[in-house]
C-alpha cells in the first residue's frame, strides 16, 4: 500500500470519502487542503461506462476550458514549408519543423506538452508512435491536433485547450485549473468539461455513462462530485 504524506492525511480529515458533494462545495474543500510549496493543479477524473478495448466506445478529443488551465503549454508543430513553420513559431510554438524536428524527437527530445502536425506530415510523424503514443502526445484528427489551421490551433492549445482520452480503465483524467484560481473559475471549468463529456457519449456505450466523478489537487485526496449535479 502506498505510504501517504502527513499533508495528505491531514487533508483527508476534511473529506467524507463516501459523500458526494456539489461542484462548488467540492472546489471549496480542495482549496482548503493543506497547501504544498507550489501552485498545485486541480484535476478531474471521470469514470465512464465504456470499454476502451472497443474503438466505437473510445472517448477522445480536445476541449477549450473557458478559464484556461493556468500553465504555459509548450506546443510543437510538425510541418513542411518555411511559411507553415514560420506561422507556427509566430503563433507561439516552442519548436516547428519537418525532418529536423522528427529526428530531434526520435533522438529523445520530449520537452513539450502538445504535438500538432499538418496532414501531409502524418506519414512521417506516424513513425514516432512508439515514442509519442505512450506519453499521449501523438497527433490525432480526433483530438484536433492534425490540421492545416496551424495559427489558430497553436493559439488554442496555448490558451487552455486540453486533450483527453479514456485510459485502459475507462477513465478520463485532465487538469481543470490551479488551486490559486478563484472558486468560480474552477467551477466553470469543471462544469463545462463535464457537460462536454456527457454530450460526447459514444452511441455504442450502454448503461450508465458517467459512473463516478472526483476532483483533487496534485498532492491531495479525491473529492467526489454528485452525479446529479
Amino acid at each position: 500500500m502506498k505510504a501517504r504524506s502527513k499533508r495528505y492525511k491531514e487533508s483527508s480529515k476534511i473529506v467524507e470519502q463516501a459523500k458526494e458533494y456539489e461542484v462548488g462545495e467540492a472546489v471549496s474543500i480542495v482549496k482548503a487542503f493543506k497547501k504544498a510549496k507550489f501552485d498545485e493543479a486541480v484535476d478531474i477524473v471521470m469514470k465512464l461506462g465504456v470499454d476502451p478495448k472497443h474503438s466505437d466506445q473510445l472517448v477522445r478529443g480536445s476541449f477549450s476550458l473557458p478559464k484556461g488551465i493556468g500553465k504555459e503549454v509548450r506546443v510543437v508543430v510538425f510541418a513542411s514549408g518555411e511559411d507553415k513553420i514560420a506561422m507556427a513559431r509566430e503563433a507561439g510554438a516552442v519548436e516547428a519543423g519537418g525532418d529536423d524536428l522528427l529526428a530531434k524527437v526520435e533522438g529523445g527530445w520530449m520537452d513539450f506538452d502538445v504535438a500538432i502536425s499538418t496532414p501531409d506530415m502524418m506519414g512521417k510523424v506516424g513513425k514516432l508512435g512508439r515514442v509519442l503514443g505512450p506519453q499521449g502526445k501523438m497527433p490525432s484528427p480526433k483530438s484536433g491536433t492534425v490540421t492545416n489551421d496551424i495559427l489558430n490551433t497553436v493559439k488554442e492549445f496555448k490558451e487552455g485547450k486540453i486533450e483527453y482520452r479514456t485510459d485502459a480503465g475507462g477513465n478520463v483524467h485532465v487538469p481543470v485549473g490551479k488551486v490559486s484560481f478563484p472558486d468560480e473559475d474552477l467551477v466553470e471549468n469543471i462544469n463545462s468539461f463535464i457537460r462536454h463529456i456527457v454530450g460526447n457519449r459514444p452511441p455504442a456505450a450502454k448503461g450508465t455513462f458517467v459512473q463516478k466523478i472526483s476532483i483533487s489537487s496534485s498532492m491531495g485526496p479525491g473529492v467526489r462530485i454528485a452525479l446529479a449535479a
